[in-house]
């Protein structure tokens, strides 16, 4: 019979003294949970125990589903402390860790997913694993592995050893392109032919349920629409731009994004929202923005920075990195209503929210709940209801306020309040992006406290560390982390003209070279020399909802080496990128950022410098198009910057300089010419 973790506090594991919100929600389980370290660790070869590890974070649905059922009935938790060494990891704050294990399960031959459970040898090895198991299901695989452990051991110490022979094989040499200098028209529409074969021209977004955003996919298509002005691109990305704030993935009342959508229509989601889907959106709802004007875009951006404002916030400017799924045990039971409680609060008005939500008597998910969507198109809805947009968005603005406020009044989900260097540096390029289409201080002033917070708590010189929570802990960052980081400062610089941004930019980029990079391919390593000595050291290539870190520095170098005039660091760039042409065109979904990358390095960068005393005013009216090939720099006197410190106010008035390569056009002092300037290479 499974028990309540509530009957378990009397006596509290191990795990009561981790900072991880993941991990202390599983404090008070019977099983004799370790973090990752040398205690656990060495107490497995001491006593020639397999080690479970138990992977998850948070926020997981799944997660919290197998802590029930499993991790919290005494049963079962005894036969875990008598035969296993049990470990529990948080994903989130050791990143290095779940990458090694979900690669070996997948190796498998076995889908990757959280909770992700592992069992290995005392010294480390994977030989089997999975990820939710129902309780049923996982006794009887304890006592199986058990029993193999005692009788077959040397089998699976054979079996373990070449498992991670096969996941140690850092050979990506074999993914180089052939041609290392593509021809630059023929890839891009090999790309975006392979993108569009799997677009779904329904609902939006690819043909695949469940879905998720993937962010990067849309800002690449936005870049190649602005390069080749196909319009079926950009149809496509306003479809699903579209289509995803109808849907239930969107928090209608509150604002922000939830993680996925389980079904195809972006209707019903997993209701965990993140902070790095949160900052992607960010930037892509602010780049569509600048193309097409679209106020509902925009609205977007407002009502997903004031959620973040309000529920995601520290005091001191960080981001929290997560809010759950479930409250009071049922998955989205705070962001739901019935029609009757909807009836309750919005009296006279309440039939047209029906309506234009979709809301049914018997409800629209589980339970007799409905899940808020925008379920007809607005146009027709007004025609229908005799009612003007003015009145009717007053109506909607009104009726979300007082929906809001009602659901103040419930148990909320859980909140994981760690703050990761990675995921607020992302957070940072966000609302940076924002600054830039909307000219709102608000956003530039978030961003600012954010890297102040950052550089207060959880950086050390060049070096920073991954996760904070009251206090750092002491894991250094991954690439991950300073890969975001780099990108942050170099957003920051081109919103304020601060050159500290830069040196500070380029200092870590110093530090990531030393430390990180692999002179034999080219390319990063994920964990830096220092970090903890794990049964394989990886790299990360593959871009999934966060970019991979290896495609992130490469946009970095490219833009600081422009920044700079450091050829080193663009010609370093530009084999990354080149290496991967072929990959980036037959695998566009899984090499989405690569493609921006690589879409930069073919197409150059504009180096608009502007002099003057109005030069950040001149600027934000030049950043509010959408310019995406183009680096921003200026002073209002002088400047060290190479590409600045020659150039002069002509007139007394703000100039703008627009070079390529170091070669200048005639400098001017009109806006709309040094857009021209900007978007015509001749």
């Amino acid at each position: 019979m499974t028990k309540s973790s509530s009957q378990h506090t009397s006596k509290p594991n191990r795990l009561i003294h981790a900072t991880s919100p993941y991990l202390l929600q599983h404090a008070n389980n019977p099983v004799d949970w370790y973090e990752w370290g040398n205690e656990g660790l060495q107490k497995a070869k001491a006593e020639d125990k397999p080690i479970i590890v138990s992977i998850g974070y948070s926020a997981c649905h799944w997660c919290h589903v197998m802590e029930r059922e499993s991790f919290e009935n005494d049963d079962l938790a005894t036969i875990m402390n008598d035969y296993f060494i049990c470990i529990k990891v948080d994903r989130e704050e050791r990143p290095d860790i779940d990458q090694i294990y979900m690669d070996a399960v997948q190796a498998m031959g076995i889908n990757g997913g959280w909770p992700l459970n592992v069992f290995l040898t005392p010294d480390q090895k994977p030989f089997y694993g999975g990820t939710y198991f129902p309780p049923k299901a996982w006794a009887q695989m304890l006592q199986n592995i058990h029993k193999a452990w005692q009788n077959q051991k040397s089998e699976i110490i054979t079996s373990a050893e070449a498992l991670t022979n096969h996941i140690s094989g850092n050979d990506i040499t074999r993914f180089f392109a052939t041609n290392p200098k593509p021809n630059a028209e023929k890839i891009l529409s090999t790309i975006y032919q392979n993108l569009e074969s799997r677009f779904d021209t329904t609902w939006g977004g690819m043909e695949k349920a469940p879905k998720f955003i993937m962010p990067s996919l849309w800002l690449w298509l936005l870049r190649y629409h602005h390069i080749t002005k196909h319009e079926q691109a950009l149809t496509h990305i306003n479809l699903t731009l579209t289509k995803i704030i109808q849907g239930g993935i969107y928090d209608q009342v509150g604002g922000g994004f939830a993680r996925y959508a389980v079904d195809g229509e972006w209707f019903a989601p997993h209701f965990e929202k993140m902070l790095y889907d949160n900052a992607q959106l960010l930037s892509l709802y602010s780049e569509a923005y600048k193309v097409t004007r679209n106020e509902a875009y925009k609205r977007v951006v407002y009502e997903t920075f004031h959620w973040l404002q309000r529920e995601m916030r520290h005091p001191e400017g960080g981001f929290y990195s997560a809010i759950d799924a479930d409250s009071e045990g049922v998955e989205g039971k705070f962001y739901c209503f019935t029609k009757s409680e909807l009836t309750m609060l919005l009296g006279a008005d309440a039939d047209l929210l029906y309506e234009f939500y979709g809301v049914t008597e018997a409800g629209n998910w589980e339970h007799g709940m409905n899940i808020l969507h925008q379920h007809v198109e607005e146009e027709n809805f007004l025609s229908s209801n005799n009612l003007d947009k003015e009145t009717w968005h007053d109506l909607l603005y009104k009726a979300k306020a007082t929906l809001l406020h009602a659901r103040k009044s419930r148990i909320p989900p859980g909140l994981d309040d760690k703050i990761l260097t990675g995921w607020n540096a992302m957070m940072i390029v966000g609302l940076i992006d924002a600054y830039h289409a909307f000219t709102d201080e608000r956003f530039l002033h978030s961003a600012q406290t954010n890297i102040d917070f950052l550089e207060k708590n959880l950086m050390d010189g060049p070096v920073c560390y991954r996760s904070y929570k009251g206090k750092r802990t002491p894991s250094e960052g991954f690439l991950e982390d300073y890969a975001f980081l780099i990108q942050a400062y170099i957003k920051l610089y081109q919103a304020d003209f601060s050159e500290q941004w830069l040196q500070k930019a380029s200092t870590t980029m110093e530090y990531v070279i030393k430390n990180f990079y692999d002179q034999t391919d080219g390319l990063f390593f994920y964990t830096s020399l220092k970090a903890e000595k794990l049964i394989t050291r990886k790299k990360e290539l593959f871009d999934n909802v966060i970019p991979s870190s290896n495609s992130m520095l490469v946009l970095s170098l490219l833009q600081l080496g422009t920044f700079l005039d450091n050829t080193e660091w663009k010609q370093l760039a530009e084999r990354m990128v080149n290496n991967f042409a072929d990959l980036i065109q037959k695998e566009p979904n899984y090499m989405s950022h690569w493609g921006i990358a690589l879409m930069e390095s073919i197409s150059g960068y504009a180096e608009v410098v502007l002099v003057g005393q109005d030069a950040i005013t001149h600027k934000n009216e030049l950043q509010k198009h959408f310019l995406p090939f183009a680096l921003f720099m200026g002073t209002e006197d002088h400047s060290n910057l190479p590409l600045v410190k020659d150039k002069k106010a002509i007139g007394n008035q703000t100039t703008f300089y627009v070079c390529r390569d170091k070669t200048c056009k005639q400098p001017v002092h009109e806006i709309e010419k040094a857009i021209g300037q900007i978007t015509n290479k001749a």
